[in-house]
């Protein structure tokens, strides 16, 4: 086992996370990619070897939307690099799994099916919550992890034609901003990391009608992340960072701070109005 920090990325295979995984990888750290398609693994394993880093990229195949295979995958991390520092909960189920072409033919919200939406829940909000409680007691003991969530633009969320995904997406915003509170001064950071609109992976195919040289590249991921899992982000939790406005010609302090905003929507404030307890004491 090396004493290399170790990387779990969900969705590593492809896309974003492909790209991430890469990039933690060539940053010296250890890489298990977990993804459901053998082919893409194994594509990335070979690279991975090519670049001789081999011994540091583990590729697990895995259906995420089944929780037993979340125990299984942080149990076969585990056997072979003996910790996790670094999650990254970045494998999603997208609208075009129903319809290809759902940006310019949106699906509402009434077509879509009980076993669909369970699917996307599954995936894209269950899987990041399961995966952060199994990695956070080990991350917490060392005093030191990185949860990372990618979920979306904040109006994708609430933009029609977009449920089930930006339902799920919102679930995993609002979980983060719970996480980086509970975690709070563990040592253990939770952020969201998002690419700031279409992005060019088969996540979005060719039927969605768009300009595929005009979308954001996969790329624009790396130097946001490898900044949050720095030593210089270790104060950095419960922030959203947008890596279409991280500029690399900054400083990475001050690209963090263009690029970066509060988590979810804390913005807004507390607006709960809370009940005297009945003890008369302060919680």
């Amino acid at each position: 086992m090396s004493d290399a920090q170790v990387a779990l990325v969900t969705g590593g295979a492809k896309g974003l996370g492909r790209e991430m995984a890469l990039g933690l990888l060539r940053s010296g750290r250890s890489v298990a990619a977990v993804d459901n398609d053998r082919a893409s693994l194994e594509a990335l394993r070979a690279l991975a070897a090519s670049e001789g880093r081999g011994e540091s990229m583990l590729i697990v195949e895995a259906d995420l939307g089944e929780a037993a295979s979340i125990e299984d995958t942080v149990h076969t991390v585990m056997a072979r690099f003996a910790r996790i520092d670094i999650l990254v909960n970045n494998a999603g189920v997208g609208q075009a799994t129903i319809r290809p072409d759902n940006w310019l033919n949106p699906l509402r919200f009434y077509e879509v099916t009980p076993a669909q939406w369970r699917k996307f829940f599954a995936v894209n909000s269950d899987a990041p919550f399961l995966l952060s409680r199994a990695v956070a007691p080990g991350m917490i003991s060392r005093k030191w992890g990185r949860i990372i969530n990618v979920t979306t633009s904040l109006d994708s969320m609430l933009r029609a034609g977009f449920v089930p995904y930006g339902a799920t997406k919102a679930a995993t915003e609002a979980f983060t901003a719970v996480a980086a509170a509970d975690l709070a001064g563990t040592g253990v950071t939770a952020n969201v990391l998002v690419p700031g609109g279409p992005t060019n992976t088969a996540f979005i195919p060719a039927a969605a009608g768009f300009d595929r040289n005009s979308m954001l590249q996969p790329q624009i991921m790396v130097a946001p992340l490898l900044w949050l899992v720095s030593e210089a982000a270790s104060d950095t939790t419960a922030r959203r960072f947008i890596a279409a406005r991280w500029d690399a010609s900054l400083p990475a302090a001050q690209a963090a701070e263009q690029a970066g905003a509060p988590v979810a929507w804390s913005g807004l404030g507390n607006q709960m109005i809370k009940p005297n307890w009945t003890d008369g004491g302060k919680r």
